[in-house]
């Protein structure tokens, strides 16, 4: 006759090293989590910029922490929107430029602003520092600009056709034209 002893299951997770791995790995996951909100909110400095300021106005006059939050999101979504529609309006190449520019250099400056504090935790150098904020700068001041100019076609002129095939000019169409 043979006697088979069960041993109890341990659970998997109640190991030192488990519980390690599974909190570098959440440590991580947060991480990730925390930077690219950063990036979020460099990339959309006016309109945070915007925000807060009225935000804070409204709380200061009287508006309350509910109504200032509100407030202050509806004017940020204001200026978003409001400075995509003007971008993709505008037919000036130099109007282009400033509308772009009102969203990208804010948004530079933010850019670089977090990515010299961040690098401030693991870069010894100066210089590697200051190196790597600039190519943040230019990092998320470019995808400023991109947010801003993506409209995938501009407003169409006064009497464009909006098909994408236009006969040169003299050329009788189908329909008469």
């Amino acid at each position: 006759m043979v006697v088979v002893v069960a041993r109890p299951l341990q659970p998997f997770v109640t190991g030192t090293i488990t519980m390690l791995v599974i909190g570098i790995l959440l440590n991580f996951v947060g991480l990730g989590i925390f930077c690219w909100a950063l990036f979020a909110l460099a990339t959309h400095a006016l309109p945070l910029f915007v925000g807060m300021t009225v935000g804070i106005y409204s709380f200061q006059a009287g508006a309350g922490p509910f109504g200032a939050a509100v407030t202050g999101l509806v004017a940020a979504g204001f200026t978003f929107v409001v400075g995509r529609y003007a971008f993709s309006v505008a037919r000036s190449p130099i109007v282009r430029l400033v509308i772009g520019l009102l969203f990208a250099v804010p948004a530079g400056r933010a850019g670089y602003s977090v990515t010299l504090a961040l690098a401030h935790l693991g870069i010894p150098s100066e210089g590697w520092r200051e190196s790597f904020a600039v190519l943040g700068a230019i990092a998320v001041g470019g995808v400023a600009w991109a947010n801003v100019s993506m409209q995938i076609d501009p407003a169409p002129r006064p009497g464009a056709a909006h098909s994408p095939f236009q006969p040169p000019n003299g050329v009788p169409t189908t329909t008469g034209g």
